[in-house]
């Protein structure tokens, strides 16, 4: 097995290492419709075109997302959109909580919904967003993605512990203690990074423009979709050594062999 520890990059200039890619399922975890399309998706069209299964796990519908836009109204566009963003670097299966948009709260009620995920999906690998008030670039975080992040990463230890959320055994959903790394995108300080340069970056483009009702409600604040995401996965890839790259706050939760004070 390839370690946080020992796992190189793909050039001597390279700052940071690779996330391991020896694993077969990942459970990407988010606030909102679009939050896993500023990045992440390309990673995620790259790991898919590996053969591995991902599914997305959305906190809420984004329905408070679109001003001009009742709730009622936005919930199932934005829903829409997200399936169509996902099959553009995938995945097929995304799967929605209903939490309230802008109001979701950390605590057991959060932590249990994304549990049951887990030992459903049994990922090894969950990939979410940043919990800090400040992201890369000192950019202030929002409050239900700092919830949502916390959250997946906690409840990924959850997830193997049968005396957390021990009802969920009712649900013929037994302990998964399989998760071995949490991966935080948009972190301050990354400690990992995955090479998107190419078609796993063009795939991450098309799936960030599947938001389109989104970005128009947007207004001003609008953009296009290949510029912004073209210049993130510049902005990362010297981190690599490469042309384009994501990078992520990497938790390694489970350890093959001796763990690291033993080494």
């Amino acid at each position: 097995m390839t370690t946080l520890d020992d796992a190189g990059g793909s050039g001597a200039a390279a700052a940071l290492p690779l996330l391991p890619e020896d694993w077969e399922r990942c459970l990407a975890v988010a606030a909102h419709p679009d939050d896993i399309e500023y990045g992440t998706a390309s990673a995620v069209a790259r790991w898919t075109a590996q053969g591995k299964r991902v599914t997305y796990l959305l906190a809420t519908r984004g329905e408070a997302g679109i001003d001009g836009l009742h709730p009622d109204e936005a919930a199932p566009l934005r829903e829409a959109e997200e399936r169509a963003g996902a099959r553009e670097v995938g995945v097929d299966t995304v799967e929605f909580l209903d939490h309230r948009d802008g109001l979701v709260e950390y605590g057991p009620a959060l932590r249990r919904d994304i549990v049951r995920a887990i030992r459903r999906h049994r990922p090894e690998v969950v990939v979410s967003g940043a919990f800090t008030v400040r992201m890369v670039a000192g950019v202030t975080n929002q409050a239900d993605h700092r919830v949502v992040g916390l959250a997946a990463l906690d409840a990924a230890r959850d997830a193997g512990n049968r005396w957390i959320f021990p009802e969920l055994a009712d649900e013929g959903l037994e302990p998964w203690g399989g998760v071995r790394f949490v991966c935080l995108a948009g972190a301050e300080k990354p400690t990992h990074g995955v090479e998107v340069t190419g078609e796993p970056l063009e795939r991450g483009i098309a799936s960030l423009a599947a938001h389109a009702e989104y970005t128009k409600g947007l207004g001003a604040q609008g953009f296009e979709p290949r510029p912004l995401l073209t210049w993130a996965a510049r902005m990362g890839g010297p981190a690599l050594g490469v042309e384009a790259a994501v990078l992520y706050d990497v938790h390694q939760l489970a350890f093959e062999g001796p763990p690291p004070r033993e080494q």
